[in-house]
């Protein structure tokens, strides 16, 4: 194959595939002259599947940037090493049949789904990861005169550890990775410059050291700065020296930064280390080396996790009259007055899929820490910085579709990658099912993993992590069940059937509602959501609700509490909670009966005491309901015993 002469450039080295998550991807281009700028230069990738149909899903804008002094440009990830000069997400590169090509001109021209074209084509390269030849993507290249006779290179079979290699004959090698080197062995060697760091985490108030290490001894001092600014983390949150030199004849230098203990609740922050100005000469190993800076100064919510819930101290926020319409109505009439209220076009919105992200941080906020999300399932903090982004879900968390996507049939669209915030939004109705991609009442944080296990099993057949407690469950079954309401064509049925817009299964989430009533993180949630969606949902406001819709009342005429129907919370401490085998119920200042009931609803404890008491339980390990009533006043508590 002929090498182009007028393009100055050409596709030098392509690592698509590599083992694990894909984090060590790159393009590498070669100039014929080194420092050589590439204004007016688009690198473009095509997608050669059978759904991808030849057409670009992302292009590379090289205006602005200039090879080295060998002539190279290395584009990939910050996980490369050396660290390329333009960097883009891990996993962004697939593996093949695909092609990449350079072409002059703008990324522009190039926009998603762009067929692929000889137009304006510098160079070109179609690979693959030992997959067949993508004839129509080969036939569209070879009508270029210089690409006649281009072939398809196979880079290796999944996972590989190859690269696709340029040699100065223009043909191509399948051969070990040369990031930032010349494939032949030939041109200037550049010394590369190391960060090393102890930890991947440091506290408010603490200091540590950040140590630079050169491959050889320098020749002359090597005078360079870093920076550790990232958004909200600055140069008001540390303190020590950024401008450094490593002498003449030495390899290594080091600095001490110090974190500003401040009184501020500004979250956890990611300090990113980074080079400003090595010298041509020079490379940097890794760079933009991401540090976790802890805040203590987080906040605790007046309320309990939802393992060791609370109730009463969150009031819902529903305007005045808001279900007024619910009131003394039944069966298809109730259902239907349901509806209008939290459907209602003229008022409900629907936000992006990528809004959640911001809903969730608040609506799932743990209470114990503001600075972390509760997972559903799991039952744990976790932080929010930690949210996933790449392939990798290992402890991260995402969004998870309490409705399953595939169940329910909605999607998302371009649009749902914007995060424009609260007052951005869609108009919706009961007929707009794919808004049930981003209902913020049926989305829940949770662990990537375990958001994989679940999939799209039904309720029932999956019941959470073995090691868990279940405090999920009400909550779970509350919100899928708003969903059937809330939009035309979504069911909650019995059994696990595999029906177009049904999940289940029903009794067992009748069973977990009516065992795991709303507890104030709930309640809360159903706060934030409503400040988003103008929506709430009204069976955390009103359980009582599910059973003259699905469960024993319905038929039966659903009367809207006045405030003195409303039941009277009474102020009682039960600890602990978990427990092994005993409670102590304190500050009660009457006779008052205490029972205790299964998960699944059976009564197996019942007890009367008088003012302050220590119970004996002697249960096995699990979660219970515990229901005090003293007089007119009632308090329940989702008990967990565990030895």
């Amino acid at each position: 194959m002929s090498i182009p002469v007028l393009g100055q450039v050409v596709i030098n080295e392509l690592d698509c595939d590599t083992p694990g998550v894909d984090d060590m991807e790159f393009l590498e281009l070669l100039s014929d002259t080194p420092n050589f700028p590439l204004d007016g230069y688009v690198v473009v990738f095509f997608n050669g599947s059978e759904n991808g149909g030849n057409s670009s899903y992302f292009n590379v804008d090289l205006d602005g940037y200039v090879t080295d002094v060998n002539g190279l440009l290395l584009i990939g990830s910050n996980s490369v090493s050396p660290v390329p000069q333009y960097l883009i997400p891990e996993n962004t590169i697939q593996n093949g049949a695909d092609a990449v090509a350079i072409y002059q001109g703008s990324f522009f021209d190039f926009p998603d789904e762009t067929l692929a074209t000889i137009d304006n084509l510098i160079d070109v390269l179609i690979y693959d990861t030992t997959d067949s030849d993508d004839q129509d993507m080969i036939d569209i290249f070879r009508a270029h005169p210089d690409f006649a006779d281009i072939q398809q290179i196979n880079e290796g079979s999944g996972n590989n550890t190859n690269s696709i290699q340029r040699n100065n004959d223009g043909t191509y090698t399948s051969t070990t990775p040369t990031p930032r080197q010349l494939n032949d062995g030939s041109g200037t060697n550049l010394n590369g410059v190391q960060i090393d760091i102890a930890q991947a985490q440091y506290n408010e108030g603490e200091a540590f050291n950040i140590t630079f290490t050169t491959e050889a001894n320098v020749s002359q001092n090597l005078d360079f700065d870093i920076d550790l600014n990232n958004f909200s983390f600055n140069t008001t949150d540390y303190t020590g020296n950024t401008s450094l030199t490593i002498e003449a004849g030495q390899n290594s230098t080091s600095t001490t930064i110090t974190l500003v203990d401040d009184a501020l609740d500004e979250g956890d922050e990611v300090a990113k280390v980074s080079f400003i100005d090595l010298p041509q000469e020079y490379l940097a190993l890794n760079n933009n080396i991401q540090l976790r800076i802890v805040d203590n100064d987080f906040i605790v919510a007046p309320f309990g996790i939802p393992t060791n819930p609370t109730f009463g101290i969150v009031a819902s926020t529903q305007p005045a009259g808001y279900y007024d319409n619910l009131d003394s109505k039944s069966d298809a009439a109730l259902r239907q007055a349901m509806q209008d209220i939290i459907a209602d076009p003229s008022i409900v919105r629907a936000q992006t899929y990528s809004d959640i992200i911001d809903i969730l941080n608040v609506a799932d906020q743990n209470p114990a820490n503001s600075n972390q999300v509760w997972l559903v399932y799991s039952e744990e903090g976790r932080a929010k910085l930690d949210f996933q982004t790449t392939a990798d879900n290992n402890g991260k968390w995402n969004r998870e579709h309490t409705f399953p996507r595939s169940r329910a049939g909605y999607f998302s669209i371009p649009e749902d990658d914007e995060r424009d915030g609260i007052n951005t939004f869609w108009v919706t109705s009961a007929d707009s099912i794919r808004h049930g991609n981003s209902d913020a009442h049926a989305l829940r944080a949770a662990d990537g993993n375990e958001n994989s296990s679940r999939n799209n099993q039904h309720y029932g057949e999956y019941v959470g992590p073995e090691s868990t407690l279940g405090s999920f469950r009400g909550d779970v079954a509350r919100g899928v069940l708003f969903m059937e309401i809330r939009y035309n064509g979504l069911e909650i049925a019995n059994g696990f059937g595999d029906v177009d817009g049904q999940l289940g299964d029903l009794a067992t989430l009748l069973d977990w509602h009516r065992n795991d009533p709303p507890d104030d993180f709930e309640m809360n949630r159903n706060n934030v959501i409503y400040e988003w969606q103008k929506n709430r949902n009204p069976l955390i406001d009103y359980p009582n609700l599910v059973e003259y819709i699905w469960g024993n009342e319905v038929g039966n005429q659903w009367n809207l509490p006045s405030s003195s129907q409303e039941i009277d919370l009474l102020d009682v401490d039960v600890f602990p909670n978990p427990t092994t085998d005993k409670i102590f119920i304190k500050r009660l200042s009457n006779f008052a009966n205490v029972t205790v009931h299964s998960a699944q609803g059976q009564e197996l404890r019942s007890y009367t005491i008088a003012r302050d008491s220590e119970i004996e339980l002697s249960l096995p390990n699990g979660m219970y309901i515990l229901t005090i009533t003293s007089g007119e006043s009632v308090k329940t508590v989702k008990l967990f015993v565990g030895k």
